[in-house]
């Protein structure tokens, strides 16, 4: 799913068909993640989140569009330091990172509310729609069993400078990662915070 957002978090404009592509395939992980965890030996269900899966890391949703890897720069650094799963890794900053970049393109975090979450759009203030969307989306992970917090996933608050410094300055990185929104030590120092 995070691969899915990544790639729906763009400043590409006119990109309807992808992102309809990304919201089927999203709607397609609601529907069947929970099916797979309640009945493992499930083809049909394993099947279909299979199939999801190919498309959202063979970039055949992404094509044409600016991505976002925010999210997954940000967790890199938690399995590195925390030998944390990957996927469960990526459940805590996911809607850390949302909250923090929401107000950046408010209306894409709206769209993907309405669209996949089945949020009540309001025309009024579009970004309480989007904290709807992305409210949804952490007790989804909750509901599978997914880690929710730093202390989840065995991570410590005293740790964040240096996660923080290895993530901006590491790698040849120059002080910052970039993608749907750059993010200085101080933005990525705030995202930790909301994570614990």
């Amino acid at each position: 799913m995070t691969h899915l957002y990544e790639r729906y978090l763009t400043n590409t404009k006119e990109v309807e068909v992808t992102d309809r592509l990304i919201e089927a395939l999203l709607l397609t992980m609601i529907h069947e993640g929970p099916r797979v965890i309640e009945s493992p030996d499930n083809y049909e269900a394993t099947a279909n989140i299979m199939c999801a899966g190919m498309m959202a890391h063979n970039n055949s949703v992404g094509v044409g569009r600016t991505q976002d890897w925010n999210s997954h720069n940000i967790e890199h650094e938690l399995s590195a330091k925390y030998d944390c799963a990957h996927g469960a890794g990526l459940a805590v900053p996911l809607p850390a990172v949302f909250t923090y970049v929401m107000k950046h393109d408010v209306m894409r975090f709206a769209k993907v509310a309405t669209r996949v979450w089945g949020c009540q759009m309001d025309f009024d203030n579009p970004e309480a729609t989007a904290k709807a969307g992305v409210e949804a989306l952490r007790n989804f992970y909750i509901s599978i069993g997914m880690p929710k917090n730093f202390e989840e996933l065995g991570a410590k608050k005293e740790d964040i400078l240096q996660l923080v410094e290895a993530l901006c300055d590491g790698n040849g990185r120059p002080g910052y990662i970039s993608g749907f929104v750059k993010l200085d030590k101080s933005d990525c120092t705030k995202i930790y915070e909301l994570m614990v």
